[in-house]
């Protein structure tokens, strides 16, 4: 199913959902991120997605990262809450989903790297290697609150 991102614009189709949800940002002991190539937009992102019945919203980055990239991870931290009304999500079946995700810090615990039906591509990068990838602002957002390190961050 194709997805489109909007942030901040005033043309973008007024919302009909809300899902928590939840990302994590996974620093590996050298002190590289996980990304993953999304094959809804094609850009890179940090993986995450819905939350189920019966989780927490630590449990859901946990299950999301393994399904998605292959790699087990244990929650250390939190980055921030994103709620923006602003920030929208419309998916090819009519659903317009408002951003409500809490992104959560990371560290690998095993697993091997591997694709997925939602990610045709997943990589280790170094923090140099991130300012040229192509991602929506949203996410760039989340590694450069992961990076202030000043703290869980409330948008």
């Amino acid at each position: 199913m194709a997805r489109r991102d909007y942030e901040g614009d005033p043309d973008a189709p007024a919302a009909n959902s809300l899902v928590p949800a939840a990302s994590a940002v996974v620093v590996d002991g050298d002190g590289r991120v996980l990304l993953q190539r999304r094959t809804d937009n094609g850009m890179w992102a940090l993986p995450g997605g819905r939350m189920e019945l019966g989780e927490s919203i630590g449990q859901c980055a946990i299950r999301e990262t393994l399904e998605e990239t292959g790699v087990t991870v244990e929650i250390v931290g939190i980055v921030g809450t994103y709620t923006d009304p602003g920030h929208v999500f419309a998916y090819d079946d009519g659903e317009v989903r408002q951003e409500f995700s809490i992104c959560l810090l990371a560290r690998p615990t095993g697993g091997t790297l591997r694709v997925s039906d939602e990610s045709f591509e997943v990589a280790w990068f170094r923090l140099e290697e991130v300012a040229g990838l192509p991602m929506v602002p949203a996410v760039r957002k989340r590694l450069d609150d992961w990076r202030a390190g000043a703290g869980p961050v409330v948008r």
